[in-house]
């Protein structure tokens, strides 16, 4: 890596996400719309390029975050259906409801019997149209043997219809206990379209709900403006976002959004970044500053250069990675995924022990209880509210996080960050701003003026993008120092750099890299380092050949935001401890400031990886926070590894969560939604698991020995949609917490 320069522990803090995100991202944001993809809510691992069923638990495959509109069609279609269903379905539950009216009118007018047939007539378009996509499912789930929900519902309608219907063409087969006062046989046509027509409600429901679950993809993707001003041979032209080249020059209108990623070559503006930080004050911008695509400019109009475009621009990758971490699935989804894969063989047996009991033991019409109770297991055991639990909350939680500037990687970082009991923090550009300002460049050697060690200093750094570097060619600009070719330039990882100038070997480094080039250190020299050190300085040594000559202060100041976010950690019960490549009296200064658990300073990459498996060893569950290539192996290590958006691509692709405004506030913001998002998982676990502990007895007919109470069919199907729902409706208020 070239870019490494004199300071271990700090690596071309370049703004983050550059051309080798494209591999990593997929397609542009705008691209995304133009290919629909549908994905299972329960089994985000299904994605298919049409619509249609899950193979695995038979529900409808939901629009994948960014397809926008996608979800209206999904919607519409369920909706028609309800309707063509509810026109049918009513007809016959009246019908069938007639019969407690004393003096019923319908028999005046013909013979139950012949009501019987309407309502077969009726039932044929709620079975054969609006519901018949149930039965599909419920085949394909016995042949797959992957039995769901709809195992339960096609067997449950499915044999009330049936029976109904066989009563219907020969009613002599059955024995008088099966039969009414008038002679004919007791049909079920309303408890079959009743029950398929209340299901349908439940998935016209989670239909409308699953709209609302990605509307934080949604609100992002709204936020990419379709049009921008190009400016073209000093004329301007409105073109398509999809049109915009790299190098291309933009005009960016007050109120406007802004088009690209890119950086301000005409005018100084306020931007407003509330979209990437959360942060609702506009960020002052001047020429030679970074803007990102989807931030809104404030009342002046500028100039831009676009540097990022299509999938490149952070406003794409943070759609995509919030799009591909709401569809993974948290460890203890495994947990409901295995009750799930046990749940229906269970209730069916349950249903036919329901149906043999009370054959056996129930009142006469005993056979009639029988049938009717044990439909009535089949349609209220939904494994549907258990199989919802937990990707809801991921799906709207990544969302909530998104737009607050914490970017998760994937549902297990979420579900991990809640058990972290130490977390490891770098210094620069993480405890510090990362934007170090040359403070001065002192000599020790009567060879060499200051502007000789600065010009050095300058011809060294010239072939570095490090922070580092480029404070000092801007102090080197400052005092108009010219910059001279520099040849054999080598980055030493966590030491410093070396080359050649002219005849004269030259090293800017730390006392590592002092020792690897054997070059001597005068006591004089040493002390007026170790001076600026305790003081919380970064100090790099200069060596002309083997001789120590001077060295060059720079500091670096401590965000604003990094102790209270700090002092928020350890009082959740945290251990916060620094790591860093700087020098023991820099590190101790840094951690006096904040108050920090512990420290460990002069660390190579390698040292920070070992350390914290060392802690790991010892039990801990560890987070590492950091930014630069340097931190890369460490982030990797980590339980969780956190990047600070401001960043290396290498830091934030190794790590599982990136703060966007690479604040650490942020850790305590990932903190707060993992404990909130995993809350919430366990209480609609607890809600499903405790809904059918409770429905089944119920349904089986447990309470009609002591209250006589019996759960109609029809009253389970309400009761096993709407369970459903209300998983979906707990998930959405993780949508208005405090985080």
């Amino acid at each position: 890596m070239t870019q490494m320069n004199a300071h271990p522990e700090q690596t071309e803090n370049l703004k983050k996400h550059q051309d080798a995100d494209h591999d990593n991202h997929g397609s542009a944001s705008h691209d995304h719309s133009k290919t629909a993809q549908y994905t299972c809510p329960m089994h985000p691992e299904i994605v298919r390029d049409e619509p249609g069923s899950c193979p695995i638990c038979g529900m409808d495959l939901v629009p994948m975050g960014t397809n926008e509109g996608e979800d209206d069609k999904t919607y519409d279609s369920l909706l028609l259906k309800f309707k063509v269903a509810s026109l049918f379905t009513i007809p016959i539950f009246l019908i069938a409801m007639s019969e407690m009216l004393p003096g019923n009118p319908l028999f005046k007018l013909m013979d139950l019997k012949y009501w019987n047939w309407v309502q077969f007539v009726l039932s044929i378009p709620v079975v054969f149209y609006a519901t018949w996509m149930f039965f599909q499912r419920a085949w394909k789930s016995v042949i797959t043997w992957n039995l769901n929900m709809f195992t339960l519902i096609g067997i449950g309608a499915g044999v009330a219809w049936l029976f109904s219907l066989v009563a219907l063409l020969f009613p002599g087969v059955f024995p008088d206990q099966f039969k009414t006062h008038m002679g004919t046989v007791y049909v079920y046509f309303e408890a079959a379209t009743v029950i398929l027509t209340l299901v349908l409600l439940g998935q016209l429901l989670e239909a409308r709900a699953h709209g609302k679950t990605n509307s934080a993809i949604k609100e992002l993707l709204k936020l990419a403006p379709n049009t921008a001003t190009k400016i073209v041979e000093d004329k301007e032209m409105s073109v398509s976002i999809d049109d915009i080249q790299k190098g291309d020059m933009l005009r960016v209108k007050p109120g406007e959004k802004i088009p690209v990623d890119g950086s301000v070559k005409v005018g100084e503006v306020a931007i407003d970044e509330s979209m990437i930080s959360g942060e609702p004050i506009p960020v002052e911008k001047k020429p030679g500053d970074k803007v990102s695509s989807g931030t809104i400019n404030g009342n002046k109009t500028f100039v831009m250069l676009a540097e990022k475009v299509g999938s490149e621009t952070l406003l794409s990758q943070i759609i995509e990675m919030v799009n591909s971490a709401s569809r993974s699935k948290a460890p203890i989804q495994k947990m409901a995924d295995k009750i799930s894969g046990y749940f229906v063989p269970v209730v069916v047996l349950i249903a036919v022990a329901t149906f043999v009991v009370w054959a056996i033991y129930g009142p006469d019409p005993s056979y009639v209880y029988a049938l009717v109770n044990a439909i009535a297991v089949l349609i209220i055991a939904c494994p549907c509210a258990l199989g919802l639990a937990t990707p809801m909350s991921v799906m709207v939680g990544v969302g909530k996080g998104a737009q607050s500037g914490v970017l998760i990687k994937n549902a297990e970082s979420l579900e991990k960050m809640n058990a972290i009991d130490v977390v490891i923090i770098d210094k620069t550009g993480t405890v510090t701003e990362g934007k170090p300002s040359v403070e001065k460049v002192v000599t020790v050697n009567s060879d060499f003026s200051e502007k000789d060690i600065l010009q050095k200093i300058v011809a060294l750094n010239s072939s570095s993008e490090h922070p580092l570097a480029q404070a000092t060619l801007r102090y080197g600009e400052e005092h108009k120092v010219s910059v001279e070719s520099i040849s054999q330039f080598e980055a030493v990882t966590g030491k410093g750099v070396i080359g050649v100038l002219g005849s004269e070997k030259l090293a800017l480094g730390n006392e590592k890299l002092m020792e690897q080039v054997k070059a001597k250190i005068i006591p004089e020299l040493e002390q007026q380092v170790k001076a600026e050190q305790k003081q919380g300085k970064t100090v790099s040594y200069l060596a002309v050949g083997n001789q120590g000559v001077g060295f060059v202060v720079i500091s670096d100041k401590i965000k604003a935001s990094s102790a209270s976010a700090i002092k928020k950690l350890q009082q959740e019960g945290l251990k916060v401890i620094m790591f860093t490549g700087d020098n023991e009296d820099t590190a101790r200064a840094v951690s006096a400031t904040l108050n920090l658990d512990g420290f460990k300073a002069q660390m190579l990459p390698e040292d920070k990886l070992n350390e914290i498996k060392k802690l790991q060893a010892e039990g801990k569950k560890v987070a590492m926070a950091g930014d630069g290539i340097n931190d890369a192996p460490a982030l990797s290590q980590a339980d969780i590894g956190i990047a600070m958006g401001t960043g290396t691509d290498v830091a934030i692709q190794s790590a599982a969560i990136t703060l966007v405004k690479g604040d650490l506030g942020g850790i305590a913001k990932a903190r707060s939604l993992s404990h909130k998002v995993m809350g919430n998982i366990k209480s609609n676990l607890f809600f499903a698991l405790g809904y059918n502990a409770l429905g089944i007895p119920i349904a089986a007919g447990l309470l009609y020995p002591f209250f006589g109470i019996l759960l109609s069919p029809m009253i389970a199907a309400l009761a096993m949609s709407f369970s459903s729902v209300s998983v979906i409706l707990n998930s959405l208020r993780l949508r208005n917490a405090k985080i």
